[in-house]
């Protein structure tokens, strides 16, 4: 496919009514989209798990996922239209004139090849020759900032960090100098200075090499860090588009602010409030707009009429939404309140008495000499850079690390590294919530399954019992009762995350283990989780290890945090304490490099 350089006054991407529809039913997923992007700017794309954003991302690329197809529409770029090329052309363009980046680098790197023949592939796929190749590798490890990572190139992806990994995603990506790259959450689970990393890069190359970028994110300080102007996507329409500074200062679809009410502060520990209900499946849209049945200020004319998309103020700033134009008005949002948190009472025992812990990977020592304690009722956030020994101390504690020496108490019991162990009533006190919701489902059991097994593990409940439990489960993380017999592909990614969520409260546990739980999850569903959380710590004083690269959202879930640097406590105290004055360099660095919170209201 030929490009042409397009004009200054001409978008780069163009796209014009794009619908996406299932397969079998017809039932759109997608709805009727149009939106441009210039050459050089990032369009950030958000909105709650299962609104379509990733298949509105694909979609960019004239791609749909298995069970979807493009129905109609137009996507031109530099003025042709992607989606009228013949089969054969479309996949060349794919990775030369258009790119993608996923959301898990290790799924998107072949394990079993080293990293420079990947990255050398990216571009003779595509003809360029083996020299040129070569020289175009040194250039792209450069740009992406791992020139002077040693032996970078024969390295396997196993033996790179995350970021790394996303990084050498982003070269390939780059390779060919796209006109156009759709990015799927690329900094998810990456902790605050990687993340940093990440977004510095994808920017500087955008703006280089003219790329029109589109950057599918639930992270809405993310997507206002790196984008120049955003799109909101509810229910598989664009629900309001504009510059991102004033989307963000003075949202006009209810939606919008919605999803802005529960992103947390990162300068003031604020109540985070998810909003109620669940966005429509596709084929169960309501007649009127889709957001009505949620939305607090909806009118009679909500119910019944579809809105179209009109400009609020300045034409470039635009909602679908009937207020925008009506004699009514947006109702001002409540001031969101100061989070009262929770203080673990300094007489009672710890439920978690950690005392000189030490934890190996064969001959490299991870943890070094870790004190601590978890209090009945308390949160303690343990934060650091990947790398930094939070996940290997979550393992020791929920027994799948066994390398380990020290001392490791449960309610004054002594507790044995390994599961097997360990006592049955200690398995079902101590739950453990993993970060990659895709690796921790059985993807052959349905959801309703996947949640009542722990039940079978741990007690003799009867068939209703168990049902009752699973129902209440589901319902705390948000999820209506027709996902039980649903499977994990049919699931959005934050749909996951909280299915595994209430597979780990239905066994009412003493001590929840979150190892990066929220980094999947929109910042709607992230705070009914925060919530959830909260309300269980205090009616059934339940603990928490909350480990978290999220800094702003330590502050409305923890009461204490720890820092860890390469394995070493660096500073520890309340959660005020330590973020409102840090006393390590290394504390800072991090709180430096995290991405500011939208300041409104």
């Amino acid at each position: 496919m030929s490009v042409d350089t397009p004009s200054a006054e001409v978008p780069r991407l163009l796209v014009r009514d794009l619908t996406v529809v299932t397969s079998r039913s017809g039932a759109e997923v997608v709805q009727a989209v149009t939106l441009e992007i210039a050459s050089g700017q990032v369009l950030g794309i958000v909105g709650e798990s299962g609104s379509g954003k990733t298949t509105l991302g694909l979609a960019l690329l004239g791609y749909a996922r298995r069970g979807l197809r493009i129905d109609r529409g137009s996507i031109e770029l530099d003025g042709k239209d992607l989606l009228s090329l013949p089969s054969g052309e479309l996949r060349s363009a794919r990775g030369s004139v258009v790119s993608y980046v996923p959301q898990d680098p290790g799924t998107a790197l072949n394990p079993s090849r080293r990293v420079g023949p990947q990255l050398r592939e990216a571009l003779t796929i595509h003809g360029v020759n083996r020299r040129q190749a070569a020289d175009r590798v040194t250039e792209l490890l450069a740009e992406v900032g791992l020139e002077s990572v040693p032996g970078i190139l024969s390295a396997y992806p196993h033996q790179l960090s995350g970021g790394q990994q996303q990084r050498v995603v982003i070269a390939m990506a780059f390779a060919c100098r796209p006109r156009l790259i759709v990015l799927d959450e690329p900094t998810t689970g990456l902790d605050v200075n990687t993340q940093r990393t990440v977004l510095d890069t994808v920017r500087s190359l955008c703006a280089r090499y003219g790329v029109a970028a589109a950057y599918v994110s639930h992270d809405v300080a993310v997507v206002r860090e790196i984008s120049q102007r955003v799109a909101v996507v509810y229910s598989g329409r664009v629900v309001e588009i504009g510059p991102t500074e004033e989307l963000f200062t003075s949202p006009q679809h209810p939606y919008t602010r919605g999803l802005l009410q529960a992103v947390p502060a990162a300068d003031q520990s604020l109540v985070l409030t998810g909003m109620e209900g669940f966005p429509p499946r596709p084929g169960q849209r309501p007649p009127g707009c889709a957001f009505a049945p949620r939305c607090p200020v909806r009118i009679d004319q909500c119910m019944t009429e579809r809105p179209a998309l009109l400009p609020s103020g300045r034409a470039e700033h635009l909602a679908r939404c009937h207020l925008v134009s009506s004699s009514h008005s947006l109702l001002p949002l409540p001031k969101r309140r100061a989070s009262l948190g929770l203080t673990a009472s300094a007489t009672e025992a710890s439920v978690i008495s950690i005392v000189g812990l030490t934890a190996k990977y064969g001959t490299n020592v991870v943890l070094k000499g870790v004190d601590l304690h978890v209090a009945p009722g308390e949160c303690l956030a343990v934060v650091g850079e990947s790398g930094s020994g939070k996940t290997t101390f979550a393992r020791c504690l929920s027994g799948l690390h066994l390398d380990w020496s020290g001392s490791i108490m449960f309610e004054d019991a002594a507790v044995p590294a390994g599961i097997k162990n360990r006592s049955k009533r200690v398995l079902q006190d101590i739950q453990y919530i993993f970060q990659n919701p895709y690796a921790s489902l059985n993807p052959r059991r349905t959801i309703g399954s996947l949640i009542a097994q722990p039940l079978d593990q741990f007690g003799a409940l009867s068939r209703n019992e168990k049902q009752q439990r699973t129902l209440a489960s589901l319902d705390a993380v948000s999820l209506p009762p027709d996902f039980l017999d649903q499977y994990p592909d049919q699931l959005s990614g934050g749909e996951r995350q909280r299915v595994a969520i209430a597979r780990a409260l239905v066994v009412e546990p003493r001590v929840l283990i979150c190892d990066e739980i929220t980094s999947a999850l929109d910042v709607s569903v992230q705070a009914s989780v925060v919530e959830t959380l909260s309300t269980l710590q205090s009616e059934k004083h339940l603990s928490l290890v909350f480990i978290t690269h999220n800094l702003p959202l330590v502050r409305s879930i923890a009461q204490r945090v720890v820092v860890l640097d390469q394995g070493v406590i660096v500073e520890t105290g309340p959660t005020e304490s330590v973020l409102d004055h840090p006393q390590a360099d290394y504390t800072r660095v991090l709180l430096s490099a995290a991405p500011g919170e939208p300041d409104v209201w």
